[in-house]
């Protein structure tokens, strides 16, 4: 039956057009933005997920920014301490010559003396953001002695979060346990830097527990009027110095190591999270594109549908004439 109010062809092919219209806008959409799950309603699931994941991302970044903060810290100490070591052995060396028969040792002094001075300044320069970790007063008001660097953002099984540190405490008193080479420090006296491996008191440093008679500091000791049994003490309060001091310098470079191998895993798990996130959200452009143009196909055709169905009603015109 042909009516000319109700065009059932033309209904049929105008709801076609409209579906073909919905699926074109959010295929295009998809195009356009380079997702699948754009908003909640795409996929409830997946956007949650993802959303989650995108601020552990973010938090993962503000941990790298803290890492590379803390690994500053630690190369700066680490660069001091090893200096420290290089002025601590050429003292080692003058003290060693000036243990031969008929060496001035008046003049020697005059050597170690600007060495001492050189270990009061690097001491005090080893500085990053006013932070010292080769100068340490415990006694201090504001003293703390616990480190701490950020090292990792983790989420656990229930969804609780947190921030992971690891922790290096600074120690100027304990006998052969110092790991700071001043407990205070005077850069214009350095006879007056007190504390710390190379402002301790020898018995203090020396790792055989032997008491020494000489009352010298690493910063104080004046080998002038020296006889040999105190040059023999000042050669042992020198070795011991060193040895506190490279045990500094090794537990710096074991977490400037650790440091960089999380700053290597952030690195990773932060891709591993991003490409994690893709696989649920991205489209995939190649068959966004194809469906689109398959879409834009179908549109036409629909077009054309509609309008021979509409014109299927002016041949009704032709029984009037």
């Amino acid at each position: 039956m042909t009516s000319i109010l109700t065009n059932v062809a033309a209904m049929s092919a105008l709801n076609t057009l409209r579906s073909i219209g919905n699926d074109m806008e959010t295929t295009q959409g998809r195009v356009s933005s380079g997702m699948r799950v754009g908003e909640a309603s795409d996929n409830a699931a997946y956007w949650s997920i993802a959303t989650t994941m995108r601020s552990d991302n973010m938090a993962l970044s503000a941990v790298q920014d803290a890492l590379g903060l803390g690994a500053a810290k630690v190369d700066t100490a680490y660069a001091g301490m090893e200096a420290a070591i290089d002025v601590v052995k050429e003292m080692k060396k003058k003290v060693t010559a000036a243990t031969e028969q008929g060496v001035d040792k008046a003049k020697v002094q005059e050597e170690i003396k600007q060495l001492q001075e050189q270990l009061v300044s690097i001491a005090s320069g080893a500085a990053f953001n006013g932070q010292n970790w080769l100068v340490f007063d415990s006694t201090a008001a504001d003293a703390v002695a616990d480190k701490t660097i950020v090292s990792g953002f983790v989420r656990d099984a229930s969804g609780t979060v947190k921030v992971n540190t690891t922790t290096y405490t600074l120690d100027e008193l304990t006998a052969d346990g110092q790991n700071v080479l001043f407990g205070t420090v005077d850069t214009s006296d350095y006879t007056q830097s007190a504390g710390g491996i190379l402002g301790s008191a020898g018995d203090d440093i020396d790792p055989t527990t032997n008491t020494y008679t000489i009352t010298d500091t690493v910063v104080t000791l004046d080998i002038s009027a020296f006889d040999d049994a105190e040059m023999a003490e000042a050669l042992n309060l020198t070795e011991a110095a060193i040895q506190l001091m490279t045990k500094a310098a090794s537990q710096l470079g074991s977490i400037s190591m650790r440091i960089d191998l999380q700053e290597d895993f952030a690195n990773k798990l932060t891709d591993a999270i991003d490409s994690g996130i893709g696989r649920l959200v991205d489209a995939d452009m190649n068959e966004e594109s194809t469906r689109l143009k398959a879409l834009q196909t179908q549109q036409q055709l629909g077009i054309q549908s509609l309008s021979i169905a509409n014109s299927s009603a002016e041949g009704i015109l032709q029984l009037f004439r």
